[in-house]
């Protein structure tokens, strides 16, 4: 369970709770995690950390730390982007048209864009 307490651009105090999963990748087939394991991990985790029915967030190893949402689409689950947003852009004053900008990374691709 990760909890993120802070205050926005606007002031206000904020506080966010989610199912944080890791998943690491390995060429070693051996030590895979078992669906019983997690399920054992995960009702460890409701006992003791007193885990709530809460978003599931997955981070998984990239260049570097990626965080994604967890999405199912009638067959198998997938990872789905996350983005940042302006908590407040109602009082911020950007327009809406500012709000959405080009994400493009440093090597020039987009996300999702298919050439990263």
């Amino acid at each position: 369970m990760v909890t993120k307490h802070f205050i926005d651009c606007g002031g206000t105090v904020r506080h966010e709770k989610v199912a944080n999963f890791q998943l690491w990748n390995a060429n070693d087939l051996e030590h895979r995690l078992k669906p019983q394991k997690l399920m054992n991990i995960i009702k460890l985790s409701e006992r003791i950390l007193g885990l709530e029915d809460l978003e599931i967030e997955v981070e998984y190893q990239a260049e570097t730390i990626g965080k994604y949402a967890l999405g199912f689409n009638g067959k198998d689950f997938v990872l789905l982007s996350k983005h940042t947003n302006c908590l407040v852009s109602d009082s911020c004053g950007i327009s809406e048209d500012k709000l959405k900008v080009d994400k493009v990374t440093q090597s020039g691709c987009k996300p999702d864009g298919g050439c990263c």
